[in-house]
């Protein structure tokens, strides 16, 4: 009897080999970014981890404005490319886009330097510098990621993910140790870390997607790419002012000490809630993105919107489970991860790990609409969430310090999901309405 699946069958194998995979990179991730908070807390001095942080937030600007954006569509519409049989033109769109961003990202290295020359802030040129270097990295880092993922090449994904973050903090705790206990050296380690991932994607790139036929418009790829990536472009500079506003504003009311604490009560609350459910967003992005095609079936995306929905609930049961485990353990899990002088804002964390979750639901609703080409619909509630998100950490920091800052993000968070959602739900009677139509 010939040894052949039935297709479901198939199906379930396929898919529960590429999820394997993804848990394992993430996992991978998770631990060495937590390993990571542990070396560095060891390292640095709040007030030099509070630095860090202020430096992250200089390469978050270029991922949320410039590079992340891109990423996004890029990695959207490589489903289309490929049912096409046209990756040729759309992968040489890419290299014109990608080229054209660093463009603009060596433009604002030299700004940012003019800027802090004029200001009088030598001191951050270095760090800032580095930070603008690092975000690059990461972008284009990113992109390899997402078009790999895209083609389902989850292994070669799940590797460099699980990869980078121990690679990060081992490179910045070696210099750190070698150089000097600074930020600037710091920050220069996560430089380092991501060249030598960014050098080990392209490698298995070059390998894995194969490219035949000649180029034939790459222009309407570049179109396509641009039109869906603007808006996401648009939002991600208010999301930037929001997700970078906690710690200046930590900086102008309270001192670097205090954003060095926040820095560590982020990284233990909010970044593996963002991990968790990334975890299966990453798992469902192509399988949604191929479900959708090109977005004009009503049907398919009927159905897209349906798995969204259950993906949303997992990923809130989720956050209520870690929720609890935090308000037990809180004060155990900061003895095992940070550095002593970091306990004092361990009972904070269960109302981080909170605002994170449910942020995080709210990302897989955006899915949802970014797989329906809906990306302009979604720039009001970005906006209006982000400057809501901004004036409440200001507000809050200068009445009540770090406590502020996290009630403020929960706030902001729940404010993000209830839109994403009521948008979502709009759609999903816009589907059934022209179904509705077109059955008539």
């Amino acid at each position: 009897m010939p040894d052949i699946l039935a297709p479901g069958q198939e199906r379930f194998r396929r898919l529960s080999k590429e999820g394997a995979w993804i848990v394992l990179g993430q996992a991978s991730a998770v631990l060495g970014s937590l390993a990571g908070v542990r070396l560095l807390t060891e390292l640095l001095d709040p007030a030099a981890y509070g630095e860090l942080a202020l430096g992250m937030t200089v390469a978050s600007l270029v991922n949320q404005t410039v590079l992340g954006p891109l990423s996004n569509g890029i990695t959207r519409f490589y489903a289309p490319a490929q049912e096409r049989g046209d990756l040729a033109s759309y992968l040489s769109a890419v290299r014109g886009l990608v080229l054209a961003a660093s463009a603009v990202i060596a433009i604002m290295i030299l700004l940012a330097a003019a800027g802090l020359l004029i200001a009088g802030r030598k001191e951050w040129i270095a760090i800032a510098g580095a930070a603008l270097v690092l975000a690059g990295l990461s972008g284009c880092n990113a992109i390899l990621s997402g078009i790999q993922n895209a083609a389902r090449q989850r292994a070669i994904v799940a590797l460099h993910q699980g990869i980078e973050p121990w690679a990060r903090f081992l490179l910045a705790a070696a210099l750190l140790l070698w150089l000097g206990a600074t930020s600037t050296v710091a920050m220069a380690g996560y430089a380092l870390a991501v060249t030598l991932v960014l050098g080990s994607q392209y490698v298995f790139f070059r390998k894995v997607i194969h490219v035949n036929g000649a180029v034939a418009d790459r222009s309407s790829w570049r179109r396509q790419i641009w039109t869906y990536s603007w808006p996401i472009s648009i939002f991600g500079t208010f999301t930037w002012m929001q997700l970078a506003s906690d710690r200046w504003a930590l900086e102008r009311f309270a001192t670097t000490q205090e954003v060095g604490l926040y820095a560590a009560l982020f990284q233990l609350g909010y970044y593996p809630m963002s991990i968790a459910t990334g975890m299966a967003v990453q798992f469902l992005v192509p399988i949604f993105y191929q479900r959708a095609g090109d977005a004009s079936d009503y049907q398919r995306n009927a159905g897209v919107d349906s798995l969204s929905w259950r993906l949303t609930g997992i990923a809130l049961g989720l956050t209520g489970a870690f929720f609890l485990a935090a308000l037990l353990f809180h004060a155990q899990i900061f003895r095992l991860l940070v550095a002593a002088e970091y306990a004092s804002v361990s009972h904070l964390l269960p109302w981080m790990l909170l605002s994170g979750g449910v942020f995080a639901a709210g990302q897989t609703i955006a899915l949802n609409l970014m797989s329906q080409m809906k990306t302009q619909i979604m720039i009001a509630p970005k906006l209006i969430t982000a400057l809501l998100g901004v004036a409440l950490n200001f507000a809050l920091a200068y009445w009540y310090g770090i406590s502020g800052i996290v009630i403020a993000g929960m706030l902001f968070s729940v404010a993000y999901f209830v839109w994403m959602a009521v948008l979502a739900k709009r759609q999903g009677i816009n589907f059934r309405i022209d179904d509705a139509t077109k059955e008539s």
